[in-house]
C-alpha cells in the first residue's frame, strides 16, 4: 500500500527528511496553499512564521519534495469560501497557484469540496486528477454518479472504512467508470458526527472569526462525548480509523490511503507506524488526528489489546481489556 502524506509549514526537518527517505512508499504529498482556507486550521498561522516566511518555507520544502520525485496534491477543500465561492478573482487566484505548482512543484492532483473548483480545474488544466474530498461524505453509488463529471477520483465516506462490502461496490463502480478510490486511514473523528459540517464551516472561516468579539468558543462535540467513560466503546466500534496492522486487508481494494499528518503533534510517529513497522505498540489514539488521548487520561487505548476480526465482510474492533492505565500499556521504543 502507498500512502498520501500531509505536509504543513510547521513541519520539522526530521519529518521532511523522513518523507523523502520513504518516497518509494508515498504516492503523493498533500497540503493547502499558503493562507488559502482549507479543511484544517490555517497552516501559516500554526507554523509560528509570518505569512511571507511561511510561504517561502512552503515553496522551498515543496520544491525539495518535487526534486526527489514526489508528487503534489493541492487542497482546496474548505467547506465554505464565503463571498468568494463563485467570484472570478477567486478562480484567477487558484489558476495562478495551479500554474505555478504544475511548473515548479510536480502538481498532479487537486482535492476539493467545491464543485466550482472541480469544474474550473477540469476546464482549464489537462492531466490534473481532480479528487472529491472525504469531507463531502460520498458513500452511496448514486452519490458518486451525481458528480462523476466533476471528479476523476474520490475519497470514500469515513464511515465505510471498515465495510468491505460497500468498498467493493464502490471499487466496481470506479473501475467501470474510469475512476479511483482513496481512504483516510487515521482519522480520529467519530462516525456520523452531527457537528462535523458545523465544525468544518467554523474552520473555513477561522481567520474572520478570530478577528471578532465572540460570544462562544467551539469545543469538540466528540471530545466531550468521549470524556464520559460510558461512551469509550465508540473509540473501538464507532470510529473509522484503520490500524497499521490491518492495512494489508485493503491491498488491491483502494488506490492509496491518506495519512492525516498536517496538524498531528508527532507526524513521524504516524509514518513509522504505517510505512516502516506496519504495526504499533502503545496507545493507538496517538496515531489519530484528532487525538482523543487527553479525554480518557490516565487511561489509554492499548493497541496490543484490540481484537480485529472480519465478520460479515466488515472489520470489527473489540477489546474489553484494551482500556488500561497508562503505566500498564506496553510501548515499543521503535514507535518514535
Amino acid at each position: 500500500m502507498k500512502f498520501s502524506v500531509g505536509y504543513s509549514t510547521g513541519a520539522k526537518q526530521n519529518f521532511i527528511d523522513g518523507i523523502i527517505e520513504r518516497k518509494d512508499s508515498i504516492s503523493e504529498i498533500y497540503c493547502s496553499w499558503a493562507d488559502f482556507p482549507s479543511g484544517r486550521n490555517d497552516q501559516t498561522a500554526i507554523s509560528g512564521l509570518t505569512s511571507w516566511e511561511a510561504k517561502e518555507k512552503q515553496v522551498a520544502d515543496l520544491k525539495k519534495f518535487a526534486q526527489n520525485g514526489l508528487k503534489l496534491n493541492l487542497l482546496f477543500n474548505a467547506n465554505c469560501y464565503g463571498k468568494n465561492a463563485q467570484s472570478k478573482s477567486f478562480f484567477n487566484s487558484i489558476g495562478e497557484v495551479v500554474d505555478y505548482a504544475i511548473e515548479n512543484l510536480n502538481l498532479t492532483s487537486i482535492t476539493t469540496t467545491s464543485l466550482f473548483v472541480a469544474k474550473f480545474i477540469k476546464q482549464n488544466f489537462d492531466g490534473i486528477d481532480v479528487r472529491a474530498s472525504v469531507n463531502m461524505g460520498i458513500g452511496e453509488i448514486n452519490g458518486f454518479e451525481y458528480v462523476k463529471e466533476y471528479f476523476d477520483s474520490f475519497y470514500a465516506k469515513r464511515e465505510l472504512n471498515r465495510d468491505f462490502e460497500a468498498l467493493n461496490k464502490i471499487k466496481s463502480w470506479c473501475e467501470a467508470n474510469g475512476k479511483k478510490i482513496y481512504l483516510l486511514a487515521n482519522g480520529g473523528c467519530l462516525n456520523h458526527c452531527s457537528a462535523h459540517t458545523f465544525h468544518d464551516n467554523l474552520v473555513a472561516h477561522e481567520k474572520e472569526i478570530s478577528q471578532m468579539d465572540n460570544g462562544y468558543k467551539f469545543e469538540s462535540v466528540c471530545g466531550k462525548y468521549i470524556s464520559n467513560k460510558d461512551n469509550w466503546h465508540v473509540l473501538l466500534d464507532g470510529s473509522s480509523y484503520i490500524r497499521p496492522e490491518d492495512v494489508h486487508l485493503y491491498e488491491g481494494l483502494v488506490d492509496s490511503m491518506k495519512l492525516a499528518t498536517r496538524v498531528h503533534e508527532n507526524p513521524i510517529r504516524v509514518i513509522r507506524a504505517y510505512i516502516d513497522n506496519k504495526k504499533y505498540s502503545g496507545n493507538v489514539l496517538e496515531l489519530l488526528e484528532p487525538n482523543h488521548s487527553g479525554k480518557i487520561y490516565p487511561y489509554v487505548l492499548d493497541n496490543g489489546q484490540i481484537m480485529a476480526e472480519v465478520i460479515d465482510n466488515k472489520l470489527k474492533y473489540t477489546g474489553e481489556k484494551a482500556f488500561v492505565k497508562l503505566e500498564e500499556c506496553y510501548v515499543d521504543k521503535q514507535n518514535d
